[in-house]
């Protein structure tokens, strides 16, 4: 399975961004799928979970902000961001896991500014 994430870019705080991760294979609707976001001079953490069945989990300091959502007729997985703030900058990574095997995307890079 390969991921491709799109949709980053330069936004001021306050506004929105739709970033999405295009899955090939044939595995995506049996994966959970997520976005994991590392800023700059810090560890990649887990920003938002989609499970397979659809159940969202989400970072505390994301939560009412982004919303992540999966198409599973075209591969696609999406996280709509909106209220941003300068602190959600970084590069953002799309995964993806079945059973024990993961998958990263490159990344998409959300700069915020203040």
């Amino acid at each position: 399975v390969q991921l491709q994430a799109s949709g980053g870019g330069l936004v001021q705080a306050g506004g929105s961004l739709r970033l999405s991760c295009a899955a090939s294979g044939s595995t995506f609707s049996g994966s959970a799928m997520g976005w994991f976001r590392q800023a700059p001079g810090k560890q990649r953490g887990l920003v938002a979970l989609i499970t397979s069945g659809g159940s969202t989990s989400y970072l505390d300091s994301v939560k009412g902000r982004f919303t992540i959502s999966r198409d599973n007729a075209k591969n696609t997985m999406y996280l709509q961001m909106n209220s941003l703030k300068p602190e959600d900058t970084g590069r953002y990574y799309c995964y993806g896991r079945r059973y024990t095997t993961e998958y990263w995307g490159q990344g998409t890079l959300v700069t915020v500014s203040s």
